[in-house]
């Protein structure tokens, strides 16, 4: 039997950034409906399980800039959901393609704690680990529980009003009603005022069935979801503790306390955009790369003695990327689109949500105009067709994990 629900603001996905976004609504006293087509932080999107890497490095001063930002709704997310959801363990940037000294001085014009060691000093504080440049640290980085951190805004944004559609994926939008129709399962709709986009991997299906103006939809970036292959390694020495780390030498290499994902005896550890290309999240499979799976092992054997160079659990995830790595948050005759995010985009979330909220409410919580950088824009902002052209960043391209 066919239902309909209404709602002004209609959230379409239920991960880190549909459940940052339907949060700010929420507590701004907007009336919000999110659906989500399986369950919050689902091992079928990009939020799912216990450890995203929390850093401030970035060649790009906009980036470093913006997670400074980012901590203060994090720890406005600690105080209202009573939930610790960044362990800080920090994190080391190393290898000739990081350029250590270059972070540094980013992270200094940023204001953000950090100490440039030499490979010598690093390996006598973390000798688990092979260093062959300056290494950068952060003390004040660390691991996201991104399961916990969807929960805990899914959470407040119920005690603040919204309600949440489970098992319900979205099919399509239509111009209609309230000023749209969003078709579900089993013919149920929802009219709603305002729609925002939150679906990860699954925006490349969804975005031709958006009712955008001409040639809006040709203005988004290709989209390229990456299935990533990811690995947890035993630790030689349980009692030693670990950083997260990102590498990049002759390949680029993140890795991090694993958490619960781990059962908290290993470091999880993948290579960069290392998975394979889909054209949607509705193509994985799940099938871990045996190739990548023999390079990370083996790169664990030269660069990682501390870990056991076998990995006693792998599991696969989704990167969704923009030629450019940068995010895409723009809003369009009453669509928002909410930021596939390249892979780096979790430390963000919360700082995201509320942008995202500014633009579909037109104004920031004080009464501002949104101030979302202008490179994360897509759109012609005088509702033209074509798009508004996204200048590259002042550093060079983005190169993150």
């Amino acid at each position: 039997m066919s239902t309909v629900d209404t709602a002004r603001y209609t959230v379409i996905g239920a991960g880190l950034m549909g459940a940052a976004t339907a949060w700010q609504l929420a507590v701004r006293g907007e009336e919000v409906l999110v659906v989500e087509r399986d369950e919050p932080a689902n091992a079928q999107g990009s939020s799912h399980g216990s450890a995203r890497i929390f850093r401030h490095a970035y060649p790009d001063q906009l980036y470093a800039d913006l997670t400074v930002q980012a901590c203060d709704y994090w720890d406005r997310l600690k105080i209202n959901s009573g939930r610790t959801l960044i362990d800080r363990v920090g994190c080391l940037d190393h290898g000739r393609g990081r350029d250590p000294g270059q972070l540094a001085g980013v992270l200094e014009r940023a204001g953000v704690e950090h100490a440039l060691l030499s490979a010598g000093e690093a390996s006598e504080r973390w000798p688990g680990i092979e260093f062959s440049t300056p290494v950068l640290h952060q003390p004040h980085a660390g691991v996201i529980d991104a399961q916990e951190a969807v929960a805990s805004m899914i959470d407040l944004a119920v005690a603040a009003g919204a309600r949440v559609l489970t098992s319900w994926p979205a099919s399509g939008v239509e111009r209609a009603g309230l000023g749209f129709r969003v078709s579900g399962p089993a013919g149920g709709t929802i009219e709603t005022s305002h729609v925002v986009v939150a679906a990860g991997g699954w925006l490349p299906g969804l975005l031709a069935r958006l009712p955008l103006p001409a040639g809006a939809a040709e203005a988004v970036p290709p989209l390229t979801v990456m299935q990533e292959n990811a690995y947890h390694f035993p630790y030689r020495d349980p009692q030693q503790l670990w950083p997260s780390l990102i590498h990049k030498d002759e390949m680029q290499v993140y890795s991090l306390p694993g958490g619960r994902d781990a059962g908290f005896r290993g470091q999880k550890l993948a290579e960069y955009n290392g998975g394979r290309a889909l054209g949607s999240a509705a193509l994985q499979d799940g099938i871990i790369d045996p190739a990548n799976r023999e390079r990370v092992i083996e790169y664990v054997r030269r660069n990682l003695p501390g870990l056991v160079p076998e990995p006693y659990a792998e599991t696969t995830c989704l990167f969704t990327n923009t030629p450019d790595e940068h995010f895409v948050l723009d809003t369009l005759d009453g669509i928002t689109l909410v930021s596939p995010c390249s892979g780096h985009g979790a430390k963000f979330a919360p700082l995201i949500g509320a942008l995202a909220a500014d633009l579909a409410t037109g104004s920031t919580e004080d009464g501002d105009s949104p101030l979302v950088p202008e490179v994360f824009r897509v759109f012609n902002q005088d509702h033209d067709a074509g798009p508004a052209g996204r200048s590259m960043p002042v550093s060079g391209t983005v190169r993150v994990a």
